[in-house]
């Protein structure tokens, strides 16, 4: 599983946009390969982060495909994003 995770998680996606909803709604984005599916990216982060995932909504755009992730709110996404490199 550890080598599957970083193969599905490739790296923090940092906007303004979610930068924002880091701060106001505990969602980080992350860029993934376009193969994985949403169950498939919720069990790599929670692997990754060891925490838990409330929802993962995914979308294609030019960078690739994109997984919005909304935690749970005892888990801050502001620390995980600190963890994934986000800062």
């Amino acid at each position: 599983m550890a080598e599957l995770r970083h193969r599905i998680i490739l790296h923090a996606y940092v906007t303004e946009k979610s930068m924002d909803e880091m701060e106001r709604l505990n969602k980080l984005e992350f860029v993934v390969d376009h193969r994985a599916t949403r169950a498939e990216i919720k069990k790599a982060v929670e692997a990754t982060y060891q925490c838990r995932v409330a929802k993962v909504n995914t979308k294609i755009v030019r960078v690739g495909k994109i997984a919005t992730v909304r935690f749970e709110k005892e888990f801050s996404a502001e620390d995980i994003g600190s963890r994934a490199g986000v800062f």
